[in-house]
């Protein structure tokens, strides 16, 4: 019996490709993402990989918009629903430390920075960017830019050792988490929900 493979488009190749370079970046890190894995994972051979990310640094660049894309869809989503009263300050938090830890954006972050190609790192920044001009002022009349920051900062630290920290700190493992909440409640006046 053969197999028929169903023939994807350009763009779900592609998009095929960036979700699989992802879960590689989380399961096994940065290393291991490489135009020959991902091509194994999605059936796809380097050299069709190449013809559509152009190389290994067209990859990680795609990667960074892809992943940049789905955090700030993610966490803008979270930001609307807590204005409109429809999601408390622990779910924006969430969010955020989601799309670092579990999402991979904090791996591909330190990755980019350690390995000296911070230009890839761009997409992601402009993407929280735009999203911070999107959503204009905070609730109490100030541009969210100063929470955006410490929050981001705080999720990729979490992604990165907060883990290792808690453990070695024998703190509960959502203690940052916690913390965000606590900060970001009382930067905008309310309670922690």
């Amino acid at each position: 019996m053969s197999i028929v493979r169903e023939r994807l488009s350009s763009a779900e190749s592609r998009t095929a490709a960036l979700e699989a370079a992802r879960k590689l970046l989380i399961a096994e890190g940065p290393q291991a993402v490489t135009l020959k894995a991902v091509g194994a994972k999605i059936g796809k051979t380097h050299a069709n990989l190449l013809h559509h990310f152009r190389s290994a640094a067209g990859l990680q660049s795609d990667l960074a918009k892809f992943i940049g894309d789905r955090v700030t869809s993610g966490i803008a989503d979270a930001v609307q629903r807590a204005r409109q009263g429809e999601a408390n300050p622990r779910e924006v938090v969430d969010r955020i430390f989601d799309a670092f830890g579990r999402e991979g954006a904090g791996a591909l972050a330190a990755w980019m920075m350690l390995s000296g190609n911070r230009d890839a790192l761009d997409p992601i920044l402009e993407s929280i960017h735009q999203l911070v001009d999107q959503l204009g002022e905070g609730p109490d009349g100030r541009p969210a830019h100063d929470t955006t920051l410490w929050l981001i900062l705080a999720a990729l630290g979490d992604s990165l050792l907060g883990e290792a920290m808690t453990n070695a700190l024998k703190l509960p493992a959502d203690t940052a988490r916690r913390q965000a909440t606590l900060y970001l409640s009382a930067s905008h006046g309310r309670g922690s929900d």
